[in-house]
């Protein structure tokens, strides 16, 4: 067996932990709300959908199917792929040629890292990203290394499958096919095996392709509501600030490093590719008011490269493991802030503690939580189709048979769908999203029942408005706590004649 991969190498023992440590606390707290809507999307099998790719709602049903909603096999998924990245980057460094020391700080800094914590707790589209972006860098740097053009069809593999569970993969494939074009690489645009990447990668896209062509590209209004107000606006220094918060301020001179060595001393130019798509993608993200987090699957990259640098620039073993305690001491203070470690209360005092408040951690507009946002969205979705399940049981039973719930959003809708049925709730339909699509299932809109919302506006389109129970969930996003449940009777329009004016696409 190849040393590298025998126990006690960095990678295994650094994977093993990971995995470890995602199990051990990924159960904590509740269902998150894109893995509720994710649970109904698979149940509702298509090639797209709206908001994503096909490959994250299919695990979720999957998992639903099998398990229900117990939170161990639900994010199983997400906690392998960040086990496997934590791996992977160790063994990039090296492949780039780092020792002991490069493998363990790299490893220990992806590992310890607040988003890839976080992408390592939830089933999200974003679960698959650093693994498929450093996927993509291994094979370009194994193509530099062994001048095998044959290397583009792995990496056009991974491009589409990795297309299948997000779109921003097609970021990095710009940068780098700009990066290819501005260092050696462009060699290969002389060889078929590029081109037969690119159709390999095309050709798993293409039914997404085609659903979102014939579907009239929603993903881009959705992009475009973010870019036009919905994300946060960012300056350039503070997009970089945030990038310093996402992977840690310790690891941050790291990545930097990367960057740096690659871009000016490294041993093969092609691996010039990395900093230029990084910079176009900063440039870009800037610009179009994307989100910080966006950029965050390139550096266990950047991060690999940074620890050889490190491990070149500083023989001293007093420096080295001063470094390496460095980085596990920051990590394991802000892991309680990004892994549900603490019980919620103890939570906000630690997070009050460090002097961060959940909004430190917002990506988008609107009022926070008392905790992070990531955090707010497990709590009260239970209570939430309890509450509704029990005003749509008390209704008459003349009622009862054509009443609906309309969620506000895809969570709502989604936390009814995925619990009501235990409870005896009502169905759910919400102008959200894939649920627009899904349409109003044939209901009249004779009875419905809405959690929260503004009285007044309701009541321009309903004529009786009455409030019939209360949510309230001390940890949940303020938008989805302390408000009304209303039943709302006698239409002033057919459901399916006002459907298309509560479509939202954000």
């Amino acid at each position: 067996m190849p040393d590298r991969w025998r126990p006690s190498t960095p990678a295994v023992i650094l994977g093993a932990a990971c995995l470890t440590l995602h199990v051990a606390f990924n159960a904590s707290y509740g269902v998150f709300r894109d893995e509720l809507y994710f649970i109904v999307c698979g149940r509702h099998p298509a090639f797209g959908y709206v908001d994503q790719p096909p490959l994250v709602p299919l695990i979720a049903a999957a998992s639903d199917d099998l398990f229900g909603t117990a939170l161990t096999p639900l994010r199983l998924a997400p906690a392998l792929a960040m086990a496997a990245t934590v791996a992977m980057t160790a063994e990039f460094a090296r492949l780039l040629g780092g020792g002991r020391f490069a493998q363990w700080l790299s490893g220990l800094a992806v590992l310890l890292a607040p988003i890839f914590l976080v992408n390592g707790l939830l089933l999200s589209t974003d679960m698959l990203q650093p693994l498929t972006w450093l996927g993509c860098s291994w094979c370009l740097t194994r193509l530099t290394q062994t001048r095998d053009e044959r290397w583009w069809l792995p990496f056009g593999a991974i491009v589409g499958v990795s297309f299948e569970s997000k779109y921003l993969i097609a970021f990095y494939a710009v940068g780098l096919a700009i990066g290819v074009i501005a260092t050696p690489l462009r060699r290969s645009l002389l060889h078929p095996w590029i081109y037969g990447g690119a159709a390999i990668a095309v050709s798993i896209a293409a039914p997404n392709l085609a659903w979102q062509a014939t579907h009239g590209w929603p993903f881009l209004e959705i992009a475009s509501a973010g870019a036009a107000g919905k994300n946060l606006t960012l300056s350039p220094l503070a997009f970089i600030g945030q990038q310093a918060l996402l992977v840690g301020p310790v690891a941050a001179p790291m990545w930097i490093a990367g960057l740096w060595s690659l871009s000016t001393r490294s041993p093969e130019p092609e691996l010039r590719v990395f900093p230029v798509a990084y910079v176009v993608m900063a440039i870009f993200f800037v610009v179009s008011h994307g989100k910080a987090y966006y950029l965050a699957p390139i550096y266990p990259t950047l991060l690999a490269a940074g620890a050889i640098a490190v491990e070149s620039w500083f023989a001293s073993r007093v420096f080295r493991r001063s470094a390496t305690s460095a980085i596990v001491v920051a990590g394991l203070a802000t892991l309680p802030i990004v892994l549900p470690v603490l019980p919620p209360d103890q939570l906000i005092h630690y997070s009050r503690a460090l002097g961060l408040a959940p909004s430190t951690t917002a990506t988008e507009r609107g009022a926070q939580s008392v905790l992070p946002q990531y955090f707010a969205d497990m709590f009260g979705w239970r209570e939430m189709a309890a509450q509704v399940s029990a005003v749509y049981r008390a209704l008459p039973a003349i009622d009862r048979k054509d009443a609906v719930f309309f969620g506000r959003n895809y969570g709502e809708a989604a936390a009814l769908d995925v619990y009501g049925p235990s409870l005896q709730g009502p169905p759910a339909i919400s102008g959200h999203n894939t649920y627009f699509l899904w349409g109003p299932r044939g209901f009249s809109g004779a009875v419905v029942i809405v959690a929260g919302g503004d009285a007044s506006r309701l009541a321009t389109m309903f004529s009786d408005v009455q409030v019939a129970g209360r949510i309230d969930n001390p940890y949940a996003m303020p938008f989805e706590t302390n408000i009304p449940v209303y039943v709302l009777r006698s239409p002033r329009a057919p459901l399916s004649q006002i459907w298309p004016t509560l479509k939202h696409y954000d």
